[in-house]
């Protein structure tokens, strides 16, 4: 039986991060978009970083907070986010528990080794805690757009 699932309430968590610890409980009665993603300062998390920073007014506009998770350190989030001058927080999950609660830690291929790592994925918890949207294997071209369309339906 999965541990996530839609119309379910999405699972808890408590992470460090850029703006100081936190939980999954502090969104509430906003939507919250979680965004995880392999490694920090990596050609397609940094598109895709910049893509949901893009379009971060109109996920304010429509009252929700983006989140990205990476089982990169907070000092490596911390120095990606300024960087790339993100406009949300960046969430460390070191050990993969959360990665592993939204079950999007799996094992990789890359040139024919295998290793186990973060599947790009994304998903729309909304403001009473319940998970509406979930997107798997992301493809980072137009994929912040379409979970703004997503946001917009709530």
């Amino acid at each position: 039986m999965s541990k996530i699932e839609i119309g379910k309430k999405a699972p808890q968590f408590t992470l460090e991060g850029t703006g100081g610890t936190w939980s999954l409980e502090d969104g509430k009665g906003n939507a919250v978009v979680i965004y995880f993603y392999p490694k920090d300062n990596t050609s397609g998390c940094t598109q895709q970083g910049l893509d949901f920073a893009a379009l971060h007014a109109q996920f304010k506009k429509s009252k929700a907070m983006v989140l990205g998770i990476s089982p990169d350190s907070v000092a490596s989030h911390e120095k990606f986010r300024k960087k790339m001058s993100f406009p949300f927080e960046l969430l460390s999950d070191p050990d993969q528990k959360v990665c592993n609660l939204y079950e999007v830690f799996k094992e990789k291929s890359m040139y024919g080794r295998k290793y186990m790592g973060v599947e790009r994925s994304t998903f729309l918890i909304d403001g009473k805690g319940v998970l509406r949207h979930e997107w798997r294997k992301v493809k980072v071209k137009d994929h912040a757009g379409a979970v703004l369309a997503a946001v917009k339906t709530l």
